[in-house]
């Protein structure tokens, strides 16, 4: 299964894998997963770090955190963020755009605990 993992997942895959449902934590250690974080996840994490004490115990180079749990960045194309500007405003949050977006461009399955992206068709696990 090809995976885009949330900003949280992400988060939580690295520093608190018990806050994970079984089905994702089952899927992330497939080897048959191929699971990518969005560059806009890193844009997320830095943004909010100084404010957010789990964000603040990521490692400051979050490439360390990508390989070591054998995941892939995805890079943010003008195509992703054409897609993310011209969803409806079904949701608000900026980075979660981006995030849909990729998954519908890429085909890829939307790794979140946030079932409101549901809404835009894009395929969820949790």
């Amino acid at each position: 299964m090809r995976l885009l993992l949330d900003t949280h997942v992400f988060v939580w895959s690295a520093m608190w894998s018990s806050k994970l449902s079984p089905t994702v934590g089952g899927a992330l250690l497939d080897p048959g997963s191929e699971i990518f974080v969005s560059a806009v996840s890193a844009y997320e994490i830095e943004y909010k770090r100084d404010r957010d004490p789990l964000l603040r115990q990521m490692p400051a180079q979050l490439d360390d955190a990508v390989h070591a749990q054998g995941m892939t960045w995805l890079s943010i194309t003008a195509t992703h963020g054409a897609a993310a500007a011209r969803l409806p405003p079904l949701h608000r949050d900026p980075w979660d755009r981006i995030l849909v977006a990729q998954a519908m461009i890429e085909g890829l399955h939307l790794v979140t605990i946030d079932h409101k992206l549901s809404s835009y068709g894009v395929p969820i696990l949790w």
